[in-house]
C-alpha cells in the first residue's frame, strides 16, 4: 500500500520547474480555499434565522470533532510527509509532522459532509465538497501531503458528519442558546439598531 501511495504521489507531485501558472494556483487552493468555510459558516450564522444558525453550528462542530480525531490519528500514527523521507519536490512550508490525514481537508469535507445531511444546504455542501478535490490535488503537488492522506481525511469527515447529525439533538439546543446569548451581547448595538439579526 504505501508503495502505491508513493507511486501515485510522484504521479501528481510537481517537477523540479513547475509550470508558474500550475505552481500559483496550487498555492492559492492549497492555502486559501480553506477560509470559505470560517467565511460561510459566518455568512450563514449572521444572515439565516433560527434553523439556518443551528445547522451552522452543527457543521462547525463537525468540523472541531473532525480536527480533533485527525490530529489523534497522527498522534497515534506519526506517518512522515514526503518531504521528510525525500520524495519528490516540495514547494509549501510545512512542519515536519504526521501527515495523514489531511487537517485541511478533514475540515473542508467534515464541514461539506454535514451540510450535505440538511436538504436546505445540500449544494452547498455539493459545492464544497467539489472545492475540496482541486485543493486535496494541490497539497500533493506541492509536496506536502501523500494521496491516501486525502483518502484518510474523507473517511475522518464522513465519521464526523455521521457522529454530528446522529447526536444534534442533544448537544445542538444548549449549544445554540449558549452561542446566541454571547451574539447578543457582542452586537447588541447593532442589533437595536437593526444592522443585524437577533
Amino acid at each position: 500500500m504505501e508503495e502505491l501511495n508513493q507511486s501515485l504521489f510522484l504521479l501528481i507531485n510537481a517537477g523540479a520547474q513547475p509550470s508558474p501558472l500550475l505552481l500559483n494556483s496550487a498555492m492559492l487552493f492549497a492555502e486559501w480555499l480553506i477560509f470559505l468555510i470560517p467565511a460561510g459558516l459566518l455568512l450563514g450564522w449572521f444572515r439565516g434565522g433560527e434553523q439556518t444558525r443551528k445547522l451552522m453550528l452543527e457543521a462547525v462542530v463537525c468540523g472541531v470533532v473532525g480536527l480533533s480525531i485527525s490530529m489523534l490519528l497522527g498522534v497515534l500514527w506519526q506517518h512522515p510527509r514526503p518531504f521528510m523521507i525525500g520524495l519528490g519536490t516540495n514547494f509549501l512550508a510545512h512542519s515536519p509532522d504526521s501527515s495523514f490525514p489531511s487537517d485541511h481537508l478533514t475540515l473542508q469535507w467534515s464541514v461539506a459532509f454535514s451540510f450535505l445531511l440538511h436538504p436546505q444546504l445540500r449544494k452547498t455542501g455539493v459545492i464544497l465538497s467539489l472545492l475540496g478535490l482541486p485543493m486535496a490535488w494541490a497539497r500533493i503537488y506541492l509536496g506536502v501531503h501523500f494521496p491516501l492522506d486525502m483518502v484518510g481525511a474523507a473517511m475522518v469527515a464522513a465519521v464526523s458528519a455521521g457522529l454530528c447529525f446522529g447526536c444534534a439533538k442533544w448537544f445542538i439546543e444548549p449549544l445554540f442558546k449558549c452561542v446566541s446569548f454571547i451574539h447578543g451581547r457582542l452586537f447588541a448595538p447593532l442589533i437595536r439598531r437593526g444592522w443585524m439579526l437577533k
